[in-house]
Formats: structure tokens, C-alpha cells, sequence
């Protein structure tokens, strides 16, 4: 670290120098421009470059299926504007795996296809995203994701368990994208200037997407377990639903809290949803003993798999209402 002193010259403009070993590591010279970013009580400085697109290169005559999903996914996260797959011979398969993946991701697609290469560009302007939006919407998906997750289980709904798991899609597209934002705010101050979100708000809702994502994957799982067990009797269906309920309502209570404008209102929301937790435990504690009552020992260990999903949501709304009230919290003065 470094220290300079504020200089008034020409009587009204104030300077302060640029340490010279960074400016010379950034090319940094004489008629160089800077820009700066005002936040809070901070500036942050930037060199001024061309907007040129940032390209990212990936071999992948060995990457094959979810391998190369996930290497497209990871690219787009990192925050790359193009993404070029090259390799010796593209294969059909490898085409349908890059496929999958623009299709799990926000504004990426296929600008140029060969036998060698695939181009893809991320076409949605900067200006055009919301994390806030982002996070409001994976929210409503999530949560009733959840609930219809819960019904195909207690009606044998194959047919809703499926339109669950579909949703789940859903949910991944929103977290890759608000993690992509929260990415390249990390690395470039000008992202938080065109999206009029602060680095400190983003990264609270990255955190509280993070927690929503994991919700969508349980009521995934909630679904996929659905189709293995029978009808459930009412004397199972019952505990089950209000468990749902409970755990639905700490995160419902807790988003509500994040969302709050007014810190005192959002403080003591965060708060009940923290306490409601505990009741959650005691309640998940009741609906297994009766679960591991039934006759069917297959039957109860997927029902007992739906109760620990259901109690995991809660612990997640609990972590909401963590950042929430951090979010709340008075910002220290330096």
C-alpha cells in the first residue's frame, strides 16, 4: 500500500499522483486516461481501454457431454464475451452438449459454427440486466417449484413432478447469470456504473440467489423422489404439507426481510424468520417419528429424504435472513 497526499493546484483543482511502478505495470503514461467511480466514501480508478469484446479460447477434442457443458457454463460465468471451441473434428454430440449449454444461459448463443469451431457471443447488453429482478424472479420460481414438488409427492403427480424438474432450468439460468454480473463487478468498476447496482448490494444478492438455486435443486429432488414412492396416506400427507408450509414461510419471511427498504421493519423480519428455524427443527423431528412408523421401510426412507429437503429449505431461508440483516445493518463511518 501506498499513501499520497492531496495537492491544490491553480488554486481550485485538487490532484494526487499515481504510484509509478503501477501506472508503468498498466501502461499508464502521459495522456493515458483514467476513469473513476465514486462509491461511498471511495474512489475507485480504472484505466480507460477500448470496450473491446473479451474472448476466451477452449480446446475440447477430449471434452465430451456434461464435461463440455460445464466448460461452457464456467466460461460464461467468468464473464467472457465470445467463447471459442475449437478442436480438430466437432462431433454431433459435442454440438448438442454446447446446445445444452446456450440453452441453460442467459443471452449466449451461436454466432459461427465450422467443422473445427464454435463461436459463441453473449448478445444481451449489460444495461439490460437486473440482478435485482433476477433474484425477485428466481424467488417466485423456487418457491413454487417447491410447493408443487411437495403435491406431486402426496398425490403421485407424475406429471407435476416433471413439470417441476423442467422448472429447475429455470432457476440455473437466473444463478448463472447473477453470478456472471457479480463476476465481472469484481473485476471492472464499470459494470456496477452500468447496472446502477454497488458491489457491496450485489454481492448480497448473489449471496441470497446462491440460497435460492439450492431451494430450486431441492424441490428438484423433492420430484424426482415423488416417482419412487406410492400414494401417501393422510395420516403421512398431513404432517408433511404443514411441514412445507412452515419451511416455506421462514423463506417467504426472509426474502421478505432482503427486500425491505426500511431497515427497522427488515431487521425484525430477519429476525422472526431466524427463530422460526428452530420451530422447524422440532417440527421435522415430529414428522420423522412418524414416518419411521410405517410399515414400508423403501417408503419411508424416500419420505424421510423429502423431510430433510423440506428442513434444509429452512435452514437457507435462515441464511436469507443472515443477509439480510447484514444488508440492514448501519454501514460503519470511516
Amino acid at each position: 500500500m501506498e499513501t499520497r497526499k492531496v495537492q491544490v493546484t491553480g488554486g481550485s483543482t485538487f490532484t494526487v499522483s499515481i504510484p509509478k511502478r503501477w501506472a508503468e505495470a498498466h501502461g499508464v503514461s502521459a495522456g493515458s486516461e483514467v476513469t473513476f467511480y465514486p462509491e461511498g466514501d471511495s474512489l475507485l480508478l480504472s484505466v480507460r481501454r477500448d470496450e473491446d469484446p473479451i474472448e476466451g479460447i477452449l480446446e475440447i477434442d477430449d471434452v465430451h457431454g456434461r464435461d463440455l457443458t460445464r466448460a461452457v457454463v464456467t466460461m460464461y460465468v467468468s464473464g467472457f464475451d465470445l467463447i471459442r471451441l475449437e478442436a480438430e473434428k466437432i462431433t454431433a454430440d459435442q454440438r448438442r452438449s454446447v446446445r445444452d449449454a446456450t440453452q441453460a444461459l442467459v443471452g449466449l448463443e451461436v454466432v459461427e459454427e465450422t467443422g473445427s469451431r464454435v463461436l459463441l457471443q453473449d448478445l444481451l447488453d449489460s444495461g439490460q440486466l437486473s440482478v435485482h429482478n433476477a433474484v425477485t424472479r428466481m424467488r417466485l420460481i423456487a418457491v413454487t417449484m417447491l410447493s408443487d414438488a411437495v403435491t406431486a409427492a402426496v398425490e403421485n403427480d407424475a406429471d407435476l413432478a416433471d413439470d417441476v424438474r423442467e422448472r429447475d432450468d429455470d432457476v440455473d439460468r437466473l444463478w448463472f447469470m447473477v453470478s456472471r454480473v457479480f463476476r465481472s463487478m469484481l473485476r471492472n468498476p464499470s459494470a456496477a456504473a452500468d447496472l446502477d447496482i454497488g458491489r457491496e448490494a450485489c454481492f448480497d444478492h448473489h449471496s441470497v440467489a446462491r440460497q435460492l438455486e439450492r431451494i430450486g435443486d431441492h424441490a428438484a429432488k423433492v420430484a424426482d423422489l415423488s416417482l419412487e414412492i406410492d400414494p401417501t396416506s393422510e395420516e403421512v400427507a398431513e404432517p408433511l404439507l404443514a411441514l412445507h408450509d412452515d419451511a416455506i414461510a421462514v423463506v417467504e419471511l426472509a426474502m421478505d426481510a432482503f427486500l425491505e427498504a426500511e431497515s427497522d421493519r427488515a431487521t425484525r423480519l430477519a429476525n422472526q424468520a431466524r427463530a422460526d428455524v428452530e420451530g422447524i427443527d422440532e417440527h421435522t423431528r415430529a414428522v420423522d417419528e412418524r414416518i419411521r412408523g410405517l410399515d414400508d421401510p423403501l417408503q419411508a426412507q424416500h419420505l424421510g429424504l423429502i423431510v430433510d429437503s423440506l428442513s434444509r429449505t429452512a435452514d437457507y431461508g435462515g441464511n436469507i435472513a443472515e443477509t439480510a440483516l447484514q444488508n440492514a445493518a448501519p454501514r460503519p463511518e470511516r
